[in-house]
């Protein structure tokens, strides 16, 4: 786990292990290892020994990675081979009730009566609430200011009290905001409208055709790890999040499961890498 204990990642990777144990008769041992934006956790796995016991929680962060951090230790697609996807969560665009927009055709309107001038909240470089900010300024033909946090709660608390304007950040964590009328929702940045908000258009609905941003989750091995190894762990992963209990807790959670084979989901990975490498460089993002 190359990210801290308690954050999404983290409860889904013990979800997980927890329904494996009991199949594969075999305890899983959830270890975190943040650091350098998940590369501490994901170097150690990579170097690992390639035989199926020890696996690696995965997200939209590693591939964002790709292109953001050229002194990587590893490569994701070489030194990593796919396993399975776990979930997807939609994102919400907010923005504080002050601003004259209530749609997203009109923040955009606003954005570009007033370019320079507005700005958003990220919780940090590089993040997937950052890079969706930047696909949404690349799709839409805005111009707005990116103002980092040191976390997700820093970035939220800014947009509430107002020291800045807008915001995309998950459904699940805003949606108490958007019920108290603290920030007002623009959108979600799905294919298709939030379980847990319905009533918000997607982004492609209100105005800007084609976007998408979600976070998601997913699970590699060691380069080398045997193919029935990974074809066994795929199958079970796939019959674990099938279980209907677990799909309805996700779906309160704003979590769709994801299921493909490790080859699809290894077509899944490029694409994702290649989707944010042209927004980083289109956008000049660069990490310190």
């Amino acid at each position: 786990m190359p990210f801290g204990p308690g954050g999404p990642a983290d409860v889904y990777a013990r979800q997980i292990g927890n329904e494996l144990g009991e199949v594969l008769k075999q305890q899983f041992v959830i270890e975190n290892k943040p650091g350098a934006g998940a590369v501490v956790g994901t170097d150690i796995v990579a170097k690992a020994a390639p035989d199926g016991y020890t696996i690696l929680m995965m997200s939209n962060t590693h591939t964002t990675n790709e292109t953001l951090l050229a002194n990587r230790p590893y490569s994701l697609m070489k030194d990593l081979t796919a396993v399975a996807p776990v979930n997807s969560s939609d994102l919400v665009i907010v923005v504080n009730p002050e601003v004259k927009a209530r749609t997203l055709q009109e923040f955009v309107a606003l954005a570009k009566a007033e370019p320079g001038k507005l700005n958003y909240a990220s919780s940090g470089p590089g993040t997937p609430y950052h890079m969706a900010g930047e696909l949404f300024k690349a799709m839409s033909g805005i111009d707005i200011v990116h103002i980092p946090h040191k976390n997700s709660a820093d970035a939220r608390n800014a947009v509430i009290g107002g020291h800045v304007q807008m915001m995309i950040d998950a459904v699940t964590a805003m949606k108490g905001h958007i019920d108290a009328d603290q920030v007002r929702s623009l959108a979600t940045t799905g294919t298709t409208r939030s379980a847990v908000l319905p009533n918000v258009p997607t982004a492609n609905e209100a105005g800007v055709p084609g976007y998408e941003a979600t976070i998601w989750l997913g699970i590699m091995a060691p380069a080398g790890t045997p193919k029935d190894v990974i074809e066994r762990l795929n199958a079970e992963i796939a019959k674990v999040i099938a279980k209907p209990a677990l799909r309805e807790a996700w779906t309160k959670q704003g979590a769709v499961p994801m299921t493909m084979t490790p080859a699809q989901f290894e077509t899944y990975l490029k694409g994702d890498i290649d989707k944010w490498a042209r927004v980083i460089k289109q956008a000049g993002i660069k990490t310190q």
